[in-house]
């Protein structure tokens, strides 16, 4: 007995309906994607030089950097925790990269290490005292983003700068016609959507965010799991802050990821991760952190004060948790 079996050539192609009607499937899920595209061609007709390559070139590096640390910390998000303390940590981790790339004349790959073990540090303190020990993860991260931020500043009170060129190689290099840092952020977004779709693991997080208790009793470990994703969030934390030194060849403590922790929230949010957990997705993450370095680029082009780019933000938050609310509902 044969079977009949049709080549890619003779398979009918999709029908413009069956296009439309998936188009308005993923608009539906992911709403923020219609209100990008919008967006984009404002800032294109008002600017005349927004889709320009060297303009969305330096979109994607400056974005590069909030995607690393944004696809981690939604994953903690999914999973019911959350992390605050995220700025004070990019600012340690560059603190202590530059330290050891400039002061201490170390390697590169060295200095990058030093900066992910302080991150892992931080992290895995979040996360005994959340997922060990039960205490509140808004609390805690809250009181170790000063507390971070305070270290940063008693270990490094002066600006550092000056990391040599061979540092400047994790900020500046191009891979592939890429800027190093925009590779760096498609490695993680990939990995963290991977580690969504198919792993055990990836499914232990909705689990575990959408009921924790009946996780536990389905035999999944629901203190291992959220405390992994701490750490993780800690390293990708100190790393970005390693790539911003080297980009800018100067950190201060004071003042280096300042309101980074509100800034990669409001792109979790605005990617449809709900604040309670169980829900959320990679995909939106990425558009969360496209839809602000767009708006920041954008308002920058049109020469906005920074007050009224500030004011943008914080609408963008609160816009990121109504759709977070109410994006489940519509599309029941």
């Amino acid at each position: 007995m044969t079977t009949a079996t049709t080549t890619p050539a003779e398979r009918p192609l999709p029908s413009p309906r069956t296009l439309v009607d998936g188009g308005t499937r993923t608009v539906r899920r992911h709403p923020l994607l219609l209100v990008l595209a919008l967006m984009v061609l404002v800032f294109q007709l008002t600017t005349g030089s927004f889709l320009d390559t060297g303009n969305l070139r330096g979109i994607a590096t400056d974005a590069a950097t909030l995607a690393i640390v944004a696809v981690p910390l939604a994953l903690l998000v999914i999973s019911g925790y959350l992390d605050l303390s995220v700025g004070s940590t990019l600012a340690l981790g560059g603190l202590v990269a530059g330290w050891l790339a400039g002061q201490q004349h170390q390697s590169p790959v060295v200095a990058v290490l030093g900066a992910v073990v302080v991150g892992a540090a931080v992290g895995a303190v979040n996360g005994i005292l959340c997922c060990y020990l039960g205490l509140s993860a808004f609390i805690v991260t809250l009181g170790m983003l000063t507390a971070v931020r305070g270290l940063a500043q008693q270990l490094f009170p002066l600006p550092l700068s000056s990391f040599g060129p061979g540092f400047a190689w994790l900020g500046g290099s191009r891979i592939a016609g890429l800027d190093a840092p925009v590779v760096i952020a498609a490695l993680v977004l990939v990995a963290g959507a991977l580690f969504l779709a198919v792993t055990p693991a990836g499914r232990h997080v909705f689990a575990i965010g959408v009921n924790r208790e009946a996780a536990y009793l389905s035999g999944i470990n629901v203190r291992r799991t959220p405390f992994t994703l701490f750490v993780v969030t800690g390293v990708a934390a100190a790393l970005a802050g390693a790539i911003k030194a080297s980009v800018l060849d100067s950190v201060v403590a004071g003042t280096s990821g300042a309101g980074f922790e509100l800034t990669v929230l409001t792109a979790v949010l605005l990617g449809g991760v709900a604040l309670t957990g169980g829900s959320g997705s990679v995909f939106g993450v990425l558009l969360g952190v496209l839809f602000l370095g767009c708006l920041q680029n954008g308002l920058t082009l049109l020469s906005v004060p920074t007050f009224w780019q500030q004011m943008a933000q914080g609408t963008a938050l609160v816009a990121g948790a109504a759709l977070a609310y109410f994006g489940p509902r519509l599309n029941r």
